[in-house]
């Protein structure tokens, strides 16, 4: 039986996850987005908080409130895989992602992106 890990990521105060809104689109939001819709259809939950969207999840999640109180937002995004802090400050790498799950990563983008914000830009 395989155990599947618990990923979660939490996110710095943003308008969107995908990053596809705003004036340029931000490849590395874009990558983790993607990243994450294929995991999902493989049946794998990857849990992302929002600073600006769920503040209460960041400060509920002691591990997290801690590191916000002594490290400030700069830290963020942090990624804890089973409730320990595996990366700050930026975003787990395809292969950081196949290496904690155990499985093999499509990195290839979505033809449909849709944006949060609307289509004017960030809200």
């Amino acid at each position: 039986m395989i155990i599947m890990k618990t990923i979660e990521i939490f996110d710095p105060a943003m308008c969107c996850t995908t990053g596809v809104c705003g004036p340029s689109i931000d490849p590395e939001l874009m990558r983790v987005s993607t990243v994450i819709n294929s995991l999902k259809e493989k049946g794998i939950t990857i849990k992302r908080y929002g600073l600006s969207t769920e503040p209460q999840v960041f400060v509920s999640n002691q591990i997290i409130n801690d590191i916000l109180q002594t490290e400030g937002a700069d830290i963020l995004p942090v990624t804890l895989v089973d409730g320990k802090v595996a990366k700050t400050k930026a975003y787990p790498t395809n292969a950081e992602f196949a290496e904690w799950l155990g499985v093999e990563i499509d990195s290839k983008p979505e033809q449909k992106q849709s944006c949060c914000c609307g289509p004017k830009g960030c809200c």
